[in-house]
């Protein structure tokens, strides 16, 4: 069946299927045979397509929502997603609003979040406002190790732009009871995404963006697991963070 989603987004932008496969690096034909005839492209080059036509992958290509089944013997490994790009934005929404004690995120930027859930900030205050303890920590934009971010991945001063921004969609909760907004000059390995005994992984890979890189789903079975290695991770690193005051 042909792919009306993302029919009406090439028209509402102006895209051809010449004008597209040119930014994509793809054959035309590959284009119009993704809107006539529904073709699914690859992964990278979905990716992409999504990243420059300034839409959801999974909203053009539902086919990549499915999550890989994990292989491993661990009890605490829920799902693997190959890349960030894979895994639905529910993953990241249905547990935090979960949360009942506790939420940490660790990023450096991570816009995805609000950009694709406008209504993060009132999940977080209504987490909050029933006991939550909710902390952020985003890149401190100054940092040598954001900029050396930056490099690595070949973006430039935007890694420095994203962290500002991010804590921009963050400072509306400043002064909120239960929950702390820090910034970190860290070296971010992995971002975490945490709520109760769940955590989402981010693991970073070097000179690729984290989109692309690879998410493990966690839950927390007993003590001393890879849960515990990564809530470990974020106090370390949170006790060095420093707090975001309101502007004067």
């Amino acid at each position: 069946m042909p792919n009306e989603r993302l029919r009406t987004v090439m028209a509402d932008a102006g895209w051809t299927y010449a004008s597209l496969a040119e930014r994509v690096a793809v054959d035309p034909k590959s284009v119009e045979r993704w809107v006539n005839l529904g073709r699914t492209p690859r992964r990278g080059t979905a990716v992409r397509a999504a990243e420059i036509l300034g839409e959801d992958l999974h909203a053009l290509w539902p086919a990549f929502r499915r999550a890989r089944a994990a292989r491993a013997s661990s009890p605490e490994l829920v799902a693997l997603y190959g890349q960030r790009a894979d895994a639905p934005m529910s993953a990241f929404v249905d547990m935090l609003a979960q949360a009942r004690e506790r939420i940490d995120v660790l990023v450096y930027a991570a816009l995805f979040l609000h950009e694709m859930y406008p209504r993060l900030n009132d999940l977080l205050r209504e987490r909050a406002a029933e006991g939550c303890v909710i902390r952020i920590a985003v890149g401190d934009a100054g940092s040598d190790n954001v900029r050396a971010r930056g490099q690595e991945e070949k973006f430039g001063h935007g890694i420095e732009s994203r962290c500002q921004l991010a804590l921009m969609h963050y400072r509306p909760l400043i002064g909120v009871p239960g929950i702390d907004i820090r910034t970190h000059g860290t070296t971010l390995y992995n971002s975490l995404y945490r709520a109760d005994d769940h955590v989402l992984v981010n693991a970073h890979v070097w000179g690729v963006t984290a989109y692309r890189a690879p998410v493990w789903h966690l839950r927390r079975s007993g003590e001393g697991g890879m849960f515990d290695t990564y809530a470990e991770s974020f106090d370390a690193v949170w006790s060095t963070a420093t707090p975001v005051r309101h502007e004067r």
